[in-house]
């Protein structure tokens, strides 16, 4: 069979934790025949869902790391990559998305748009993924779709339209109407797998008509033939299916379907549509770096043609050794065959070529344009380039948000000490948002990452992959140091030991700088400091601001400007202006009223109104501040920005108050000033602690 890349989808569920992302994924799999039986996410058999391979995602309920599987629907393939919900693994999400060519958005009927909805669609429209919409669980007690649709316009800005509707809603929902054929359609069988189309029921039709207007309306302006047609009412199915395409592949149009994974209706509408409107390989446009040609951009075509360029999205380490997953950009992937890994200069050659199914695999012989596959045993990162030797190109790697908390750990005894640096290793391989060193003054090894929840799992995975038991010291919030005012500095480094010396002097000033962490701005007049040294101050800066004087943490938003200087015929070196710059940034620092910055968590609280007042509190106690808070339906939803350093421990808080009916989310929003009273108690543990190291 030739392979046609027209008829590949590479697409990716998200959204908000809790939406039956997982749930959804299973139908598929079910209704593509990859499975042969439905398991629930926390189903009573004590299976848990195919997708959640990990055990901890079992126990849990949760998705910790996307999967990826391959379907086939109908004539066309589908790569499928369900991405976790939760805020504290989002960089499976930016790299699940940083690959795929669509993405269905579910949410939920009851809950509509909710705060991690909106992470997940910044992070769509960041890498311009076309996207299906699903309002799942229409058959929950107080689901209203129509009430979410006007949530999606409103909250997320998207020109969206209903393309299927709800037979009847919560424990009435029977079928979905199809607006583009105008049937009713019925899912008989015991999985739902037996489609029985029908008239739209009588009582329905006025309605139906008139969203079928609507969606005909939204559409027709990215098709000339439908405009014409609809003005001479001439509308065909097919003319409506291809202008929902173009729309959507422009990202000027979002799809809406309706039903219930759960209650398996709805689940082969939406398979259709991922084949109608999403696009394929070859419709979207990829671009490159040609590191030869001082990084210009290049545009790769999906042809078997052309050299291969592949992009290593995601490691895992199996039984068999380390599995890479890959998306194929351009060109194709055969076994025996050799590439370069552009970041290490490395060539390898291809041994084993798979194809994943979550955590099983087939064995496969070669790899086309446009797909997502795994090679076995090759050494690279997450985010690393391969391509044919012919070419040197590097794809524009994946957005990395900065840790915000760390935590201290010891290994227990000398045999968990060995397995902790194998662990540490691979996840931070495996993770690029968790982060891993060594303090120098403490000397402990210190584990960064974006929340609780994500470095609580990966303990867990220490202690269970590795079996490396590990204590933990109190969790750390990341500061920042920065400076409030302009301060001036003149500083000579002299140093005079037996023959020849070092010699620098550097003067300039520092100063506020909000847009940008660092700049260095080169001032100097007439050579006072000859032009061969001046990388050697900025080097010299750069290393001064790594750690802050008032607590030991990186200074950030600061503008370094030299403005003169002076050098020596024979003492001056690159080390000594390096060292005179670290001397003049530590003289002027002082001065230039340095304050410390926290970050500040966007926290999102959802629970019934009658717990509002104890919600307001917990958050007011924390230094928080009421951004907006709603109320729809006995629900509240309260929006605050809190530092992160006061919510540590909340969600068990938040339970008590609640009676554990309320649910919170958060992630990092900014940075900002820290107030006196807790700035003056972080200066005075840092000095405490620096004294007791002393004396050690």
């Amino acid at each position: 069979m030739a392979f046609d890349i027209s008829k590949m989808r590479n697409i990716g569920i998200s959204a908000h934790i809790d939406s039956g992302k997982t749930t959804l994924s299973e139908r598929i799999l079910f209704y593509c025949r990859k499975i042969h039986a439905i398991h629930e996410v926390k189903g009573k058999d004590g299976v848990g869902a195919t997708m959640d391979s990990m055990e901890l995602e079992r126990e849990r309920g949760i998705t910790i790391q996307s999967a990826a599987t391959n379907v086939q629907w109908k004539d066309y393939t589908i790569n499928l990559i369900d991405t976790p919900g939760h805020v504290d693994f989002t960089i499976e999400v930016e790299r699940a998305l940083r690959v795929l060519d669509g993405a269905i958005l579910v949410l939920c009927s009851v809950g509509g748009v909710q705060s991690q909805t909106l992470t997940v669609d910044r992070q769509l429209k960041r890498y311009n993924v076309p996207r299906l919409i699903f309002i799942n669980k229409c058959d929950r007690t107080g689901a209203n779709p129509y009430k979410v649709k006007s949530q999606i316009t409103e909250k997320l800005g998207l020109n969206a339209a209903f393309v299927t509707l709800p037979i009847g809603l919560e424990d009435k929902l029977e079928g979905i109407i199809d607006l583009v054929d105008m049937k009713a359609v019925y899912f008989d069988g015991p999985g739902g797998e037996e489609l029985r189309f029908a008239e739209i029921p009588a009582h329905l039709l006025d309605d139906a008509k008139r969203y079928h207007e609507e969606l005909v309306d939204a559409v027709s302006m990215f098709s000339d033939e439908l405009a014409e047609a609809y003005l001479e009412g001439t509308v065909t199915p097919d003319m409506i299916r291809s202008a929902i395409r173009t729309g959507t592949i422009q990202l000027k149009f979002a799809p809406i379907f309706v039903g219930s994974a759960y209650k398996n209706k709805g689940v082969q509408l939406l398979l259709d549509g991922v084949t109608h409107y999403l696009p394929a390989p070859n419709d979207r446009e990829n671009v490159a770096l040609n590191l030869d040609a001082n990084e210009q951009p290049v545009k790769l075509e999906a042809s078997g043609d052309k050299p291969t360029v592949a992009l290593a999205l995601k490691l895992e380490d199996g039984q068999y050794g380390q599995l890479t997953y890959i998306r194929i950009y351009q060109g194709g992937i055969k076994k025996g065959d050799e590439l370069l890994n552009t970041r290490a200069r490395k060539r390898f050659k291809i041994g084993r070529l798979v194809r994943m199914h979550a955590s099983s695999m087939e064995d496969i012989s070669e790899g086309y344009p446009g797909d997502i596959v795994a090679l076995f045993g090759i050494e690279c990162a997450s985010g690393d380039t391969f391509c044919d030797p012919s070419i040197n190109y590097a794809m524009t790697s994946m957005f990395v948000p900065d840790p915000v908390i760390s935590l201290a750990i010891n290994p227990k005894d000398k045999k968990s000490a060995d397995q902790l640096s194998k662990a540490l290793n691979r996840f931070t391989k495996e993770d690029p948002t968790f982060r891993t060193f060594v303090d120098p003054e403490s000397n402990q090894t210190i584990i960064q990452g974006m929340g609780e929840l994500h470095l609580d799992v990966y303990i867990e995975r220490m202690k269970r992959e590795y079996k490396c038991e590990v204590e933990t010291g109190m969790p750390q919030v990341a500061y920042r140091e920065t400076i409030s005012q302009r301060a001036e500095f003149n500083y000579t480094h002299k140093k005079q030991t037996g023959g020849s010396g070092q010699y620098g002097r550097v003067a300039g000033f520092i100063e506020p700088c909000e847009d940008k962490l660092y700049e260095f701005v080169d001032s100097i007049k007439g050579g006072a400091i000859p032009n061969e040294f001046i990388p050697s101050c900025d080097k010299g800066f750069q290393e001064a601001i790594k750690k802050g004087t008032l607590i030991g943490f990186p200074i950030v938003n600061v503008r370094v400007t030299i403005n003169d200087g002076q050098s020596h015929p024979v003492d001056s070196s690159d080390i000594a202006f390096q060292l005179a710059a670290i001397g003049a940034f530590r003289e002027a620092y002082p001065k230039a009223k340095p304050i410390i910055l926290e970050p500040i968590m966007k926290v999102v609280v959802e629970g019934p109104t009658e717990f509002q007042g104890n919600i307001f509190g917990s958050i007011n106690q924390r230094r928080g501040i009421i951004v907006a808070s709603t109320e729809e339906d006995a629900f509240c939803r309260v929006e605050a920005e809190v530092p992160l350093s006061e919510m540590f421990g909340y969600s068990t808080v938040l339970r008590s108050l609640t009676q554990g009916k309320a649910e919170f989310s958060m992630e990092f929003l900014k940075y900002a000033k820290v107030p006196n009273n807790v700035s003056e108690q972080l200066i005075k543990d840092f000095q405490e602690k620096k004294k007791d190291q002393l004396a050690k």
